[in-house]
């Protein structure tokens, strides 16, 4: 089974869980990862089996990074927030280098996501 992370900023936390519920019966096949506050939200939600790692600002995004570049994840769902900074900017940034460099799928907004999700073979 394919492993998919999710993670969503605050400010797209609510696109997340849309996106989750459009897309359940999908999801349902991965084994889905996340930061704990988003994956928490997709179990209360949407009832879907979310394995939960850190918060993002306290080390999530890094430690799905290091997933990522151990060959444990097959794509990462990380709806970002581009109008407003975060404190944890270097590890978002890690994570975004880390899927290029292992040319792991990554969608930073739901259009991308609806694509890595429809696909047949991730």
């Amino acid at each position: 089974m394919k492993t998919l992370a999710l993670i969503a900023h605050d400010e797209k936390k609510t696109d997340m869980l849309a996106f989750v519920n459009q897309n359940k019966a999908k999801l349902a096949k991965f084994n889905l990862i996340a930061t704990k506050t988003t994956g928490m939200l997709i179990r209360e939600k949407v009832g879907l089996q979310v394995k939960c790692y850190l918060s993002g600002p306290l080390g999530g995004d890094a430690e799905i990074a290091a997933l990522v570049a151990k060959g444990k994840v097959d794509a990462v769902i990380f709806l970002i927030d581009p109008l407003n900074a975060h404190p944890h900017d270097p590890d978002i940034h890690t994570l975004m280098r880390v899927c290029n460099v292992y040319n792991v799928p990554l969608a930073p907004n739901v259009a991308t996501a609806e694509l890595i999700v429809s696909r047949e073979q991730l």
